[in-house]
């Protein structure tokens, strides 16, 4: 491989990870934020913390689903592995460019959307010139993926909904002094805050070096003496992300814990628990799920839980629309990088 397409995968592969922490786990962390719970630099230490051990402690088996999982590489290979190497270098560019756009604009996308979106186009491209059949691309597999996408936002709110029904009718309801059990919340949230970074960094981190996973292992790039090709990377992905939340993570923490609904300790612990339980479910069996849909669903649900006129329809509008377009858009953005850069590495 040219050493400056190997150059410029790692580089996109940071430039991912920077704008999962900047978007992704942003909005996880949020609701930590928004509650009071912690603060901005509590929730960047805790983060770099916990984010670092769901990486490498679970995060691999979802990066092998999307770098390998979804587009069929083999064929693709014994023709140029080259091409595999362009084709994920405009993955990363096309996801990363699309969550930049959105963290600057304040509204939480789903960084699983844009990468699995993006897969998907280099893969329908690949079709296109013949690389590929199209039952190379792995429908069954991407079926299931769409599927946890839909469920995993309502179950969130569902459980969130639930959790916080039983704390308001056990806890809230007949206490003489709701400040006091709210601040008691304070400690739980604290924990829930370093579960949710745990499961985040065991599921999302595959977004960032899922696609360098698959190059770098056909190329047969072992990796830093001693950590492996898989844990190498994880580091990277891993460092990319807390930073991307120190720097960038503070507009998509507003949005998520502040403009959907009111954030009390209660509400944030049932809401970040719901989600942790959730994406730590799926990192289990490999399951790229996003974190985002599933935050913003329980907070939706613990919004519910206090009336209609507690949600702030406007904001889940906007972000609702955002989730529908991310993957189509994703795909072609993708399929115009990989024409692109086909020209320059490929001739």
């Amino acid at each position: 491989m040219d050493i400056i397409l190997g150059v410029a995968l790692i580089l996109a592969g940071f430039y991912m990870a920077w704008n999962i922490g900047a978007n992704d786990l942003a909005n996880a962390m949020g609701t930590s934020v928004g509650s009071k719970a912690l603060t901005m630099k509590q929730v960047i230490i805790l983060a770099a913390i916990f984010e670092f051990a769901g990486a490498v402690l679970f995060g691999a088996n979802v990066t092998k689903t999307v770098g390998k999982g979804i587009v069929s590489l083999d064929p693709i290979a014994t023709i140029d592995p080259t091409i595999i190497a362009v084709g994920m270098l405009g993955v990363i560019l096309a996801a990363g460019s699309w969550i930049t756009v959105a963290t600057l604009y304040r509204i939480p996308v789903s960084t699983t959307h844009s990468l699995i979106g993006s897969v998907l186009g280099f893969g329908l491209v690949c079709v296109l010139y013949g690389f590929i059949s199209f039952s190379d691309i792995q429908w069954f597999s991407l079926l299931n993926i769409v599927a946890s996408w839909l469920l995993s936002p309502l179950l969130g709110g569902i459980i969130a909904y639930v959790i916080f029904f039983i704390i308001r009718k056990k806890f809230l309801t007949e206490a003489k002094n709701v400040p006091d059990i709210e601040k008691k919340f304070v400690v739980v949230q604290v924990i829930t805050a370093c579960f949710i970074a745990f499961a985040h960094g065991s599921n999302d981190v595959s977004n960032a070096i899922g696609p360098l996973y698959a190059v770098f292992d056909i190329y047969g790039w072992s990796g830093i003496s001693g950590l492996g090709l898989t844990n190498t990377l994880l580091l990277l992905g891993g460092v990319g992300i807390v930073i991307g939340l120190a720097t960038w993570g503070y507009k998509v923490i507003d949005t998520v814990g502040h403009q959907i609904t009111e954030l009390t300790p209660t509400r944030g612990f049932a809401a970040e628990f719901s989600t942790a339980a959730i994406v730590l479910s799926n990192s289990f069996i490999g399951l790229p799920v996003s974190t985002t849909h599933t935050l913003v669903g329980a907070v939706i649900g613990v919004g519910l839980a206090g009336g209609l006129s507690s949600i702030n329809l406007k904001v889940i509008r906007n972000i609702v629309t955002s989730w529908v377009i991310t993957v189509p858009a994703a795909a072609i953005v993708s399929g115009i990088f990989f024409f692109v850069l086909s020209k320059i590495f490929l001739g």
